[in-house]
């Protein structure tokens, strides 16, 4: 279930029923994973067919039954905000101010000179932060402990003016990297956070094109980030059962659609993108990638076991298909889910088919296995795929997938190597683990219905 925190203008969370009114450009693209930083470097590493898996090394993992991750070995925070500004933020807030910094630093966007009003500037993020520091959540902690071990919540309410950190409920706060990215760069509009898994980040854009479209805003960032590798994610997502437990194949234990699947491998980054109303993004130059054309989401009641048919799924496609105005015939690529779960892969290949036709007509492919499950962000790094394979004319690989499992048959998933490919129009997927579905259509500049 997704929490919402929002803000803004009255008003500002309706969704448009109708189709978009204005135009809406794709300026620049900001993504940070364990390939590279910056849009240029993970491309180059997503076409090339690399994979940035391997074994733990932030932490020992040897409690944990998976111990791969797409790690950030060389990130550093301070290049993207003085150390003052990073003083009340946690590893996955600095992931968002990373993120958006690389995307209005690809869009060479400032307000200022852009003559953009800093109150219709918005800012739409999508993330699955929970807590404060964890070394801060355990030292508080060990307050509470009675010397046999059990936990006294009076000796915890008697020393925890002392035991915890003085700004941890501050610095713990979900929706902080609202402020810290707002405060960043201006932006004083509409705003909303959205927390969950990989719905999140993608549903984030799909407001900020639907705040742009409809007039509330004229520029936004949006996108969605995660420290999926982390020690705290990985401890809650170890035992669901969703993550492989192949720690000896290293990145090839990352399987989407192939009969060896065995589950998903985690990773941290972030992806943002700048979306500016496409009159005022021409009259200052900006070089347009792509344009969002329409955004759906659908919720599928079996939660953590989805719909056999994947249903709900094909809802969200054909809900964003209609809004943009575009037929299913004229999508030449889909930047699927592809998190390697026995059900997941064949539930969303099911629902693929359903919406373009069993007759492998549509290219599609998961980046997964290449940048690990970003979690929060997944969705909107499938966004950013979307929209550097339009700019392109490439599509990454779908590392892993050797021997295709007969029950995903139906797309024409993307393996072995890049291609080259004119894109007319794609769609971005991500799904919730709780049953969230949510589709959003990008076009080639120049497209208009």
């Amino acid at each position: 279930m997704n929490v919402v925190h929002g803000g803004g203008r009255p008003g500002g969370g309706t969704a448009r029923t109708a189709g978009p009114v204005r135009r809406v450009a794709v300026t620049g693209v900001g993504v940070l994973t364990g390939l590279g930083e910056g849009r240029a470097e993970t491309w180059r590493g997503l076409l090339d067919g690399r994979s940035a898996i391997g074994p733990v090394t932030a932490y020992d993992p040897a409690s944990l039954a998976t111990r791969l991750a797409a790690e950030l070995p060389d990130f550093r925070a301070e290049r993207y905000a003085p150390r003052k500004a990073l003083r009340m933020t946690t590893r996955n807030d600095q992931l968002a101010i990373a993120g958006a910094a690389l995307a209005v630093e690809d869009a060479a966007l400032d307000l200022a000179e852009a003559g953009y009003d800093p109150e219709r500037a918005g800012m739409f993020v999508g993330g699955n932060k929970e807590i404060s520091r964890p070394e801060h959540l355990l030292n508080g902690s060990l307050a509470a402990r009675r010397e046999d071990g059990t936990a006294d919540l009076r000796q915890l309410g008697e020393r925890a003016s002392s035991a915890f950190y003085p700004l941890y409920f501050v610095e713990g706060l979900q929706s902080a990297s609202l402020f810290h990215l707002s405060h960043a760069h201006g932006f004083k509009g509409a705003n909303c956070y959205y927390h969950g898994t990989a719905d999140a980040g993608l549903t984030a854009l799909g407001r900020a094109f639907r705040s742009i479209a409809g007039g509330e805003s004229d520029v936004a960032v949006a996108g969605g980030f995660d420290d999926a590798a982390s020690w705290w994610v990985m401890t809650k997502m170890d035992g669901l059962g969703v993550l492989t437990t192949r720690n000896a194949a290293g990145a090839a234990a990352f399987r989407p659609y192939d009969r060896e699947r065995s589950g998903s491998v985690l990773g941290d980054g972030a992806a943002f993108l700048v979306l500016e109303e496409w009159e005022a993004a021409s009259r200052r130059g900006a070089r347009i990638l792509a344009q969002v054309r329409g955004f759906g989401a659908a919720q599928d009641p079996e939660l953590v076991t989805p719909h056999p048919a994947g249903e709900p799924l094909a809802a969200a496609v054909r809900t964003a298909l209609r809004q943009a105005r575009v037929a299913a015939g004229e999508v030449d690529y889909v930047a699927a889910h592809g998190c390697a779960t026995r059900l997941g892969d064949v539930t969303e290949a099911r629902a693929l088919t359903r919406v373009f036709g069993a007759d492998g007509g549509t290219a599609a492919g998961s980046v997964k296995p290449a940048a690990g499950h970003l979690v929060a962000g997944a969705g909107a790094l499938n966004a950013a795929v979307c929209a550097m394979a339009i700019d392109s004319g490439a599509l990454p690989p779908t590392l892993g997938l050797d021997d295709l499992d007969p029950q995903c048959a139906g797309m024409d998933w993307v393996a072995g190597s890049a291609r080259e490919a004119r894109v007319r129009h794609a769609v971005a997927i991500g799904r919730g683990l709780e049953g969230q579905q949510a589709a959003l259509v990008l076009s080639a500049p120049g497209r208009q219905a």
